[in-house]
């Protein structure tokens, strides 16, 4: 099983989707938090379950269509641990920039 590492830059992220759920979707959040979690759980049984990105690194699809999304992440085989780069909403363009 591969040890699965969040990044500073993502947990910023998850913090920042916490704020949203919080003020604008209340109902949801248990939902949407629970979904990004065991998303995560997923990456330590199958590391190379998500859709190929640039420079090594893999994305993974969290939810669905407008409650989704996408978290940016790379295994390192060698040491068998993921680490979480970035997280962002399906409906965002790209990661934020720190």
């Amino acid at each position: 099983m591969a040890k699965v590492v969040l990044s500073a830059r993502a947990l910023e992220d998850c913090a920042r989707f916490e704020l949203h759920l919080d003020e604008f979707e209340a109902r949801s959040k248990p939902t949407a938090l629970e979904s990004m979690l065991a998303a995560f759980r997923l990456l330590e049984s199958s590391p190379n379950i998500g859709r190929p990105a640039r420079n090594g690194s893999r994305e993974l699809v969290i939810g669905k269509s407008s409650r989704g999304y996408v978290a940016l992440y790379r295994y390192f085989a060698a040491i068998d641990t993921v680490i979480v780069l970035a997280v962002r909403h399906q409906r965002e363009r790209g990661y934020r920039k720190h």
